[in-house]
């Protein structure tokens, strides 16, 4: 690690912020040595606010079926060898009754773009899990909706949603999603869930095809600017049935040292080690955690649906992935040096 690199993490850590050239320099001459203090002062950061603490999500996956075609995705409208199916909203109640049981207190309903879930229909699951649970939080990660959909679910109580902006770079954008999606309708989106009062949360792919060091730094940028509460980053893993089936999966390792660098930008977010992340890597997860993250996402989907929500390759759906093997995830998490804790979690920007 030279010194210019060793002042550039310095500065990062200090200030927040480096230009794009700078985070062009710092994640093209990365060692294992800048690795290594990155993670360290990122580490320190995400303790002295949230303590050594690891806040856990339950995820359902209400759907796997999406009217979208984006060409990384292996539940893509496109592909017809996947098993589709739809939870009822009585199954999607049974898996947060379970999931309250166990101890979570923040429930994360994902899926595709599924027009069947309408407003209505989501409203009336919100109400109900809000009122049966008025210490817990609602988190939807459902896709692109429009301002008067988010409006309307935020009003009835969902607390939180994620939704990726994936690449910063528009023409980028436009190699990996059909003609009819754009990142400037995807940037509209976020800024309306933030204006509405959602906890949000964007992010992005490591790794995915045509992604250039530069996409990476414009990304971080606008992770500055935009200031999420919450920022999801994984490696990109390629999926058997898409167009991109050949191409090469993102690595773990630049996965950590982007987690560690987004810490540092901003040391209040909530910042998961991602499935993606788990999937790719033995020990991704904690890797994850030592390198600034602080949120996992165990599944509390049925478990007769969780392989058929298959959006990469070998996606992690069980074992410590699972919600019902919480105690082994705990245990994990306690061998290096951190503590699962009960808590909605909610951000402290």
């Amino acid at each position: 690690m030279t010194n210019e690199i060793k002042n550039l993490i310095y500065k990062l850590a200090q200030q927040h912020s480096l230009t794009e050239e700078e985070y062009i320099q710092l994640i093209e001459a990365r060692d294992a040595e800048a690795q290594a203090l990155l993670a360290k002062i990122a580490r320190q950061a995400a303790d002295e606010v949230y303590g050594k603490t690891v806040f856990i999500r339950g995820l359902i996956e209400i759907s796997n079926i999406c009217k979208n075609d984006c060409l990384y995705c292996g539940i893509r409208c496109g592909n017809a060898d996947c098993a589709r199916y739809r939870l009822r909203p009585e199954e999607i109640l049974a898996c947060v009754d379970q999931g309250y049981a166990l101890g979570f207190r923040t429930f994360v309903m994902q899926g595709g773009e599924d027009v069947w879930f309408t407003d209505e229909v989501l409203c009336n699951l919100i109400q109900t899990i809000k009122t049966r649970y008025p210490d817990c939080a609602v988190t939807l990660s459902l896709g692109e909706r429009g301002r008067e959909s988010f409006a309307k679910l935020r009003q009835v109580g969902a607390d939180r949603y994620l939704l990726r902006h994936e690449t910063a770079d528009a023409v980028h954008y436009s190699k990996l999603h059909p003609e009819k999606m754009s990142l400037a309708y995807r940037m509209d989106c976020l800024r309306d869930l933030k204006t509405l009062g959602y906890q949000v949360g964007c992010g992005f792919m490591v790794g995915s095809p045509y992604q250039t060091t530069a996409h990476i730094a414009k990304d971080l940028k606008f992770i500055e600017t935009f200031r999420p509460d919450m920022c999801g980053i994984g490696p990109f893993i390629p999926h058997k049935d898409t167009p991109f089936r050949r191409e090469p999966a993102g690595s773990a390792e630049l996965t950590c040292f982007l987690l560690s660098v987004v810490r540092l930008i901003h040391p209040r977010l909530l910042l998961p080690a991602t499935t993606a992340l788990g999937s790719i890597s033995e020990g991704g997860r904690e890797r994850g955690i030592l390198s600034g993250a602080n949120v996992i996402m165990p599944n509390l989907s049925p478990v007769a649906v969780r392989d058929k929500y298959m959006l990469y390759n070998n996606k992690l759906s069980s074992g410590p992935e699972a919600a019902q093997n919480l105690k082994d995830l705990k245990e994990r998490m306690v061998s290096i040096g951190y503590e699962i804790v009960v808590d909605r979690g909610d951000s402290k920007q």
